[in-house]
């Protein structure tokens, strides 16, 4: 079915619901991928082995994919407005609450389980719903832009967090960050959640509006093999890009790079990110869905090889080489995977469907980050650890190669 096009009055409003949903991206998964840069102070202060100093950052990825149905469900029924503004305030208070923790658990909870839950509350999940208001067909674009926010996230919040800890300790760098997030909230708040929720005329409709139904239902979802074909696609990519991503900065410092270099290098992702988020997304309409999949998985094996040359080849260029191919295509497949999600199982409980496949990704996030450090402290190298997130990347890929729902998307 043909949507008239939208006034300029609409487009005007679709493009500051997408800027609107990329800073709170950019500023929910930044402050979630900052801990990278937090892990090596944090342990060092309390003398912990990676593993114990990882499974807080697991925690984050873990409580993050849980959230994401409940998200769903709560985005469904209370609107954008309450949802966003859940997500800053449990990310500010989290922060604050991190700045003086004294114990294991007590970073677990603020950083593991609030930060995660602030990041649902701010990322794809509802803005993948909101956006589906606003740009209908041309939702794996709009999407590809708020998911380059992970990106630009990191390349902000990385540096700043390692300027802020040189600074003022990792405590202080925490007050600092949670009380901005927390003044955020003011003028989040005094934005015009009525009009971005009601959507553009004939696109997508107000939610006061019975929403057009295919029928889905989360009990038919689940019985479905796209439902876990691209549950297991979310679950073993994020296996692959967490188990590195979490050590990435200390490896690099390991690797003899000074940490802020190793910070800002990694941060650099993001710009790279941003490219191969809109290229993938690019390719996807000049070559199909399936060959833009494959192609950004086989970019992303490129880089994990060239991490694992670093150790002996500690120069520059294979560092550039790394954070372009490892970078760009970190989050790359996401747009593309949210768009085939939310049209196979389009329907009024899409936000609840998706939101329970996106606990693939948290899952796997959490798994890969916590064996990741396991393996290193059982190994003491990072051999093994680049070795389980490269076998994990290709059974994320599998899907798209056997699945023949995935493969005529």
């Amino acid at each position: 079915m043909d949507h008239p096009p939208p006034s300029r009055t609409s487009q005007r409003t679709g493009l500051s619901v997408l800027g609107v949903c990329f800073v709170l991206s950019l500023l929910g998964r930044g402050l979630g991928e900052s801990f990278t840069v937090f892990l090596l102070p944090i342990s060092q202060s309390f003398g912990w082995d990676r593993a114990e100093a990882v499974s807080i950052y697991s925690l984050t990825a873990l409580c993050s994919g849980l959230a994401s149905p409940f998200v769903g469900r709560l985005f469904d029924r209370s609107g954008p407005r309450l949802v966003y503004m859940l997500g800053l305030l449990l990310l500010g208070g989290a922060f604050l609450g991190a700045a003086i923790a004294q114990q294991l658990w007590q970073l677990q909870i603020a950083v593991g389980l609030c930060v995660g839950l602030g990041i649902a509350l701010t990322g794809n999940v509802p803005n993948s719903i909101l956006l589906g208001r606003w740009f209908g067909p041309r939702l794996p674009t709009a999407m590809a832009v708020v998911y380059s926010a992970t990106g630009a996230g990191v390349l902000v919040m990385l540096p700043l967090a390692q300027l802020l800890i040189e600074r003022s300790g990792w405590r202080g760098a925490y007050e600092m960050l949670g009380a901005a997030m927390l003044l955020l909230i003011v003028p989040l708040l005094m934005l015009p959640w009525r009009r971005y929720s009601a959507g553009v005329a004939g696109m997508s409709p107000a939610p006061t509006l019975e929403p057009p139904d295919d029928g889905w239902t989360l009990r038919a979802a689940v019985r479905h093999h796209a439902f876990w074909a691209l549950f297991a696609t979310f679950f073993f990519t994020a296996i692959g890009m967490y188990a590195i991503s979490a050590q990435v900065v200390a490896y690099l410092v390991d690797a003899g790079f000074p940490p802020l270099q190793a910070a800002t290098a990694w941060g650099f992702s993001g710009v790279v990110l941003v490219i191969g988020m809109l290229s993938v997304s690019w390719l996807d309409g000049v070559i199909g869905r399936r060959p833009s999949i494959l192609f950004s998985y086989a970019i992303s094996i490129t880089g994990i090889v060239l991490l694992w040359l670093l150790q002996w080849y500690p120069n520059y260029i294979v560092l550039s080489g790394f954070v372009l191919c490892f970078g760009s295509m970190i989050g790359s497949r996401g747009p593309l995977i949210t768009a085939t999600a939310m049209k196979v199982f389009h329907g009024k409980q899409v936000g609840l469907i998706y939101g329970t496949i996106a606990i693939g990704s948290g899952l796997g996030s959490a798994f890969g980050s916590w064996c990741g450090g396991l393996i290193h402290d059982l190994s003491a190298s990072y051999n093994p650890v680049i070795a389980f997130a490269l076998v994990a990347v290709l059974l994320g890929m599998i899907p798209f190669l056997v699945v023949p729902t995935l493969r005529e998307r």
